[in-house]
């Protein structure tokens, strides 16, 4: 069912709320057919008439109320056109004044006050363009490679740090020194590394992580408000307990989804209630969002097929090399 965004009589917006909901609240006579609505879709807010068969509002029409005023609302007479004036220029102002002095007076205008470009997905244009398999999986192999460098960097630091210190106080064998600063420099400090990394860049103002704005591409929740550091720690934990539970069945299973389904969301998103958007959806310049893959998308695919290959080299060489 559609989720509606409403203007109430004090001009803010209210929602999300189902379609049920919204005629209930026309029934009970908190809602006229001139109240102004939004779901996702609509280029711009709307008198809640125009969807009146839609929501099966005309079967049982409430007796309309007087809605209430904070003011009174006074319009200024029009002056009479004087000889020698422009009085087809002074009736178009006067025209135009009165209407904006209603609408600024009227509670079903659409609430501005309350309706920022980044809390309003009808600011948003109505169109957002959710980031698809491809530049996530391009932002996915940056971010991998970046958590490559720090892992090896981290192994070659514990290793060292053990063996300095077995070597100086001869108390610690080479073999346990070892297999700690494995322990240590393989899972310890990595995992460290990818929550703090996800967590707070996903966070931040930019929303993305370095992968993520390399291909244009940011976190968001569903409603388009930026998430908070709880939520954002909760969805790399979310996709890294899933991955491990499922020994990357999660993983694969997230990739189809964001392949297939209408919003582009893993198993992830689904459970922190996130979504990968366009970086200019949810913004002043939706106009400037991209569908395209984009150039750094076609690289990173390209550098993967690389190290694929690669790696297949590698084996068949090692394995021909082996056999002589």
């Amino acid at each position: 069912m559609s989720a509606w965004y409403y203007a109430d009589r004090n001009r803010n917006r209210q929602g999300p709320v189902e379609s049920a909901a919204l005629a209930r609240l026309f029934r009970e006579g908190r809602l006229q057919l001139d109240s102004l609505v939004w779901r996702e879709g609509l280029a711009n807010w709307q008198p809640l008439g125009d969807f009146a068969a839609e929501l099966g509002l005309l079967e049982d029409a409430p007796v309309a109320h007087a809605p209430e005023e904070s003011g009174t609302l006074s319009l200024e007479p029009m002056e009479t056109a004087r000889p020698g004036g422009n009085s087809a220029a002074d009736f178009g102002r006067a025209v135009f004044a009165s209407r904006e002095s209603v609408a600024a007076a009227s509670p079903y205008a659409a609430p501005a006050a309350t309706l920022t470009n980044r809390d309003s997905m009808a600011s948003a244009g109505g169109r957002v363009v959710y980031a698809g398999f491809w530049k996530r999986y391009a932002a996915s192999f940056i971010d991998g490679m970046i958590g490559f460098a720090i892992t090896m960097v981290s192994v070659i630091a514990t290793m060292g740090v053990a063996g300095g210190l077995g070597a100086f106080s001869g108390n610690v064998s080479p073999g346990a020194g070892a297999i700690g600063s494995m322990l240590l420099g393989f899972y310890a400090i990595p995992i460290l590394f990818q929550a703090a990394y996800f967590t707070w860049m996903q966070a931040s103002v930019r929303q993305a992580t370095l992968g993520k704005m390399a291909v244009g591409i940011k976190v968001a929740r569903s409603d388009g408000q930026p998430i908070m550091l709880g939520r954002s720690l909760g969805r790399w934990a979310a996709y890294f307990f899933i991955n491990m539970a499922s020994c990357g069945v999660g993983t694969l299973v997230s990739a189809i989804m964001v392949g297939t389904s209408e919003r582009k969301q893993g198993l992830h998103d689904l459970a922190c209630d996130t979504l990968v958007v366009d970086k200019w959806a949810f913004t002043a310049h939706p106009e400037r969002q991209n569908d395209e893959v984009g150039s750094v998308t076609i690289v990173m695919i390209g550098l993967s097929l690389l190290f694929v290959f690669g790696y297949l080299a590698l084996i068949i060489f090692s394995a021909t090399m082996g056999g002589r």
